[in-house]
């Protein structure tokens, strides 16, 4: 007994050091490579249906550095578009960053086959140390390259214009364990005057206190740093053009989206960035002042949501697991289906398969005697747990399975997500922070 037990605290002793070594190398990786600053590079994304491009548009430093510290060449979910940083002595990959564009989604409309649009992008990537070379790629729904560019980043050139170091003040909504190891999340405010500010950050701490009642986020909730950023608009409320409504605001969001009434979003990526030089962000939530039903979340781009409708924390929880861990919705409706999940390829959505690599998926979470065929339920089932195959999802009524009857990334109707996308998120926290 007394050896079992010396054993077993020799184990423990052993598997502590291993945690410290190897926490220790993470941040030695990352003082190797980069500084505690950060590298802000403007794109413009443009083109139509048949062709796609990218051009650089600036570049920029800004002080500290509040994205992840570990896997560092890594993605924990493989995103519409990516974002690399080679040595340019070496050709070693020493970061690499996954993400979405609002440019792809328009490409999926019948407008992008008639006329080109230009959008814009800005990506933040920590400051390397040395020269290196970056390289953005857009892929198709087939997961092909439809678009990169790649150019040169020496840190110290003189014309990279330096920004941030006048911060604008903030509200510190939630203070992480670990202020350097935190993921960082910043609100915006859109639509709410400079009167209407004690309003916003009241909406700000109700979003906090929303978003971690749900799981996994309540039980990991000291991972996190949020804040408030005060942004006032001239004018209150967004835009919504189907009602000849057009008001002057700090991101000029607006409804109608693609022509979908409930889609909210802000093209103005450039300007929100701007507002945030300095603070300590990375995922950015959109909060705005109005009552009108809406939304859009975009994989590691931005999330947006109405605050004074009575399901303003749902829809700022389910945006945020579109725009925090990439899941995919998991509805679909007649009418209005996408071409965005190809049946010959697996999803990169973590909560979503067309069975041609299910393995990667939940597969691992369903019982050993489950087997097809594909289970079938009525959408009026508002189960989370029933782990299965279910037709209709992503937009897609055929061809496209979800994990269960129903989920927060499928209706607001039952207000907790299922087991799926709780893994799929814990994931992408534990990720960033392991």
């Amino acid at each position: 007994m007394r050896n079992t037990m010396k054993q077993y605290l020799s184990r423990c002793v052993w598997l502590l050091v291993a945690v410290a070594l190897a926490c220790a190398a993470q941040a030695q990786d990352f003082g190797k490579y980069f500084c505690d600053s950060t590298l802000r590079i403007d794109y413009t994304l443009t083109g139509n249906t048949t062709s796609q491009g990218i051009a650089l548009d600036g570049m920029s430093r800004m002080p500290g550095w509040y994205g992840k510290r570990a896997h560092m060449a890594e993605v924990p979910v493989r995103g519409a578009a990516e974002v690399t940083m080679q040595l340019a002595s070496t050709g070693e990959i020493i970061y690499r960053q996954a993400f979405s564009t609002l440019f792809q989604e328009w490409l999926d409309l019948p407008d992008a086959q008639r006329e080109p649009k230009s959008f814009e992008c800005v990506q933040l990537l920590p400051m390397p140390r040395d020269s290196v070379v970056v390289r953005v790629t857009l892929f198709n729904p087939h997961h092909e390259p439809c678009a990169t560019i790649e150019h040169g980043v020496n840190p110290n050139d003189y014309t990279l214009r330096c920004i941030g170091e006048n911060a604008p003040s903030y509200v510190v909504l939630n203070e992480p364990a670990d202020p350097v190891h935190a993921i960082n999340i910043a609100f915006v405010a859109e639509g709410y005057t400079q009167e209407q500010m004690d309003d916003y950050l009241d909406d700000c701490r109700k979003g906090v206190e929303g978003l971690f009642s749900f799981e996994p986020f309540k039980s990991l909730r000291d991972r996190f740093r949020v804040i408030a950023v005060c942004t006032p608009s001239h004018d209150s409320g967004p835009s919504i053009p189907s009602e000849g409504i057009w008001h002057e605001t700090t991101l000029g969001s607006s409804f109608d989206t693609f022509g979908m009434a409930r889609y909210l979003t802000t093209l103005r990526m450039k300007r929100m960035h701007d507002l945030l030089a300095g603070t300590p962000y990375e995922h950015i939530i959109v909060m705005v002042n109005t009552d009108k039903y809406g939304g859009g979340g975009i994989y590691n781009s931005m999330n947006l949501l109405m605050t004074k409708h009575k399901k303003f924390i749902e829809v700022l929880v389910h945006e945020f697991g579109h725009s925090f861990a990439g899941l995919a919705d998991e509805y679909a409706y007649e009418g209005e289906e996408t071409n965005d999940f190809p049946r010959d390829i697996e999803p990169w959505a973590p909560n979503i398969t067309t069975l041609t690599d299910f393995d990667s998926k939940w597969k691992d979470m369903l019982p050993d005697s489950f087997a097809l065929p594909i289970t079938t339920t009525d959408s009026d089932n508002l189960d989370t747990s029933m782990l299965g195959l279910y037709e209709g999802a992503g937009c897609c009524l055929k061809g496209v399975y979800r994990p269960c009857p129903n989920c927060m990334m499928r209706t607001l109707k039952v207000p907790v997500f299922c087991p799926v996308c709780r893994k799929a998120i814990a994931s992408v926290i534990n990720w960033y922070l392991p």
